[in-house]
């Protein structure tokens, strides 16, 4: 996987096979949220029926002082091939009229991968140092929260200056978040890296996911994000109405309608679209990835379907 996501001729290809396949609005930089944590003298790899696994221990205090300082990281060297792959995908996007979207990380996620090692059913060690926050007896959490904060807002800055249009931060293990620990850790966090991006790229527009925080979308209001992107698990109705009309949305169709009829993924794309507001009113997405094994006319019937829908009345 990191030889495919770090190869530019790799990554180029399989950046671009979706969008020629199905012509959506937009070509999505084939990377991994991982990419930039060797920058902070993070180690890691891809290991086949495991998932990524950090090799680099991330505990406490001295662990966090320990990791390279996240101001001075100098992107284009640590990862050339990112630069060589956005603007190629640049060139590209440009060719076919569409839009090129990078992404990273959100603070939590990183930290919550170090710290764990890998995938983690409980996160215990990072709630563990959470809990420790909380009572000053070490502020490890808070620290490595702030170094990765500031990394992911200049690794975003970088992304923009290579080519990318728009940016997504994936908080992808908000679903371990309590909606207080979500407020205390995660959300800090992604603000700041969210406010580093825009301090510099106040027109580029930024997309806030986190994956699994549906339960506590009201705290979603003032990430700095331009859009809140929806995950499945909530009714698109409701989460329009918790966040409000005002913030624009993306979402939130289950990836496993994806090995459903051909109908009944048509009849999901026309409910997500009026439960949005109408065609027009919000950017039509998955509430999570395609899923491995989707039959590929499937991901074609969800994109037709969008664009044929003209709403309820038409």
């Amino acid at each position: 996987f990191r030889q495919r996501s770090e190869t530019p001729e790799m990554a180029c290809e399989l950046s671009l096979q979706c969008h020629r396949a199905y012509g959506m609005d937009g070509i999505i930089m084939f990377s991994d949220i991982l990419t930039p944590l060797p920058t902070l003298g993070i180690d890691f790899d891809v290991v086949k029926g495991v998932g990524p696994v950090i090799s680099t221990e991330v505990r406490n205090e001295e662990d966090v002082a320990n990791l390279a300082d996240a101001e001075s990281v100098d992107f284009d060297e640590k990862l050339p091939f990112i630069r060589e792959i956005l603007e190629n995908l640049s060139k590209e996007a440009e060719d076919a009229n569409t839009s090129l979207i990078g992404f990273v990380g959100a603070p939590f996620t990183l930290a919550a991968y170090t710290i764990e090692g890998k995938s983690s059913k409980a996160c215990l060690s990072t709630k563990k140092m959470m809990m420790a926050d909380e009572t000053d007896e070490s502020k490890a959490m808070s620290q490595f929260l702030d170094k990765l904060a500031i990394m992911i807002g200049n690794y975003g800055i970088h992304q923009i200056e290579c080519g990318a249009q728009v940016l997504q931060v994936f908080e992808s293990w908000a679903h371990q978040l309590s909606p207080a620990w979500f407020e205390k850790f995660a959300k800090p966090a992604a603000q700041k890296a969210i406010k580093i991006i825009k301090a510099k790229y106040p027109d580029v527009p930024v997309i806030y996911f986190a994956n699994g925080g549906s339960s506590y979308l009201e705290l979603q209001r003032d990430m700095g994000s331009d859009m809140i992107a929806i995950d499945w698990s909530v009714d698109m109705a409701e989460a329009r109405k918790i966040l409000g009309e005002d913030i624009p949305v993306s979402g939130n169709i289950d990836p496993t309608i994806l090995f459903g009829t051909k109908e009944q993924i048509e009849q999901a794309v026309r409910d997500c679209i009026d439960k949005a507001g109408g065609p027009g009113k919000h950017l039509l997405n998955l509430g999570h990835g395609v899923m491995q094994g989707t039959p590929e006319e499937a991901v074609g019937w969800l994109v037709d379907e969008c664009k044929r829908y003209k709403g309820k009345d038409a």
